[in-house]
Order: structure tokens, then C-alpha cells, then sequence
């Protein structure tokens, strides 16, 4: 059974740095696509960042310039380095997996991902 297990998170101010982890088990696939995607309270979960199994990436806009995904050379754990913080970047920040390749446009979009973690809580206060 596939689990995704998160950490990394934690309360930080305005401006600071935060590098969330996410450590999957229980698969050998090695081509696997995987995100990172958040959810505030009151609103729609989103898509923040995400890697293809080719290693594509993609951002939201609103990280830009200031997340970076990125995964190990065995392709099993995935980071999330998040500088620059803002208050609204607080959320509950969940990693998820889908063993395939996603292309471009469909690796942002939350229905594309089979496994899911219990999510780390982001808090940045300003």
C-alpha cells in the first residue's frame, strides 16, 4: 500500500524559509509524477508545485521565484524548499503521487494524483 508521509512544516514570519519533505513508501516504481499542492481554510485546495517523471516541473504563479520542487537522485523523496513567505501561503500542504507521467497541464490539477499524504500545517505569520 502506497502511504505519503509529509514534514517540514511549521510557523515561521514574513520573509522566512521553510523546506517541507515528503517521503512515499510502499511502491517501486521509479516513474512516478509528484506534487505538492495546499489547502486554507475556507478555500479550494490548489496546486503549488509538481514534477513530472521527466522531470518537468510546474508552478503556480503565485510561488514563482520563490518555491522550489525538487526530488532526490533515487526519485523516492520530494522537497519543497518555500523562501520568501508570505501570510498567505499559510495552508495545510499535502504531497501526492500518480504512477505515471503527467503531462504539463494536468500536473497542477489535483484529480490527477492517486496517493495523497495527511498533510504538514504552514503558518507564516506577518
Amino acid at each position: 500500500q502506497v502511504q505519503m508521509v509529509e514534514s517540514g512544516g511549521g510557523s515561521v514570519q514574513a520573509g522566512g524559509s521553510l523546506r517541507l519533505s515528503c517521503a512515499p513508501s510502499g511502491y517501486t516504481y521509479t516513474r512516478y509524477s509528484m506534487g505538492w499542492f495546499r489547502q486554507a481554510p475556507g478555500k479550494e485546495r490548489e496546486g503549488v508545485a509538481a514534477i513530472g517523471a521527466d522531470g518537468t516541473t510546474s508552478y503556480a504563479d503565485s510561488v514563482k521565484g520563490r518555491f522550489t520542487i525538487s526530488q532526490d537522485n533515487g526519485k523516492n523523496n520530494l522537497y519543497l524548499q518555500m523562501n520568501s513567505l508570505k501570510p498567505e501561503d499559510t495552508a495545510m500542504y499535502y504531497c501526492a503521487a500518480n504512477p505515471s507521467h503527467l503531462v504539463s497541464w494536468l500536473l497542477l490539477q489535483g484529480s490527477s494524483y492517486n496517493y495523497w499524504g495527511q498533510g504538514t500545517q504552514v503558518t507564516v505569520s506577518s
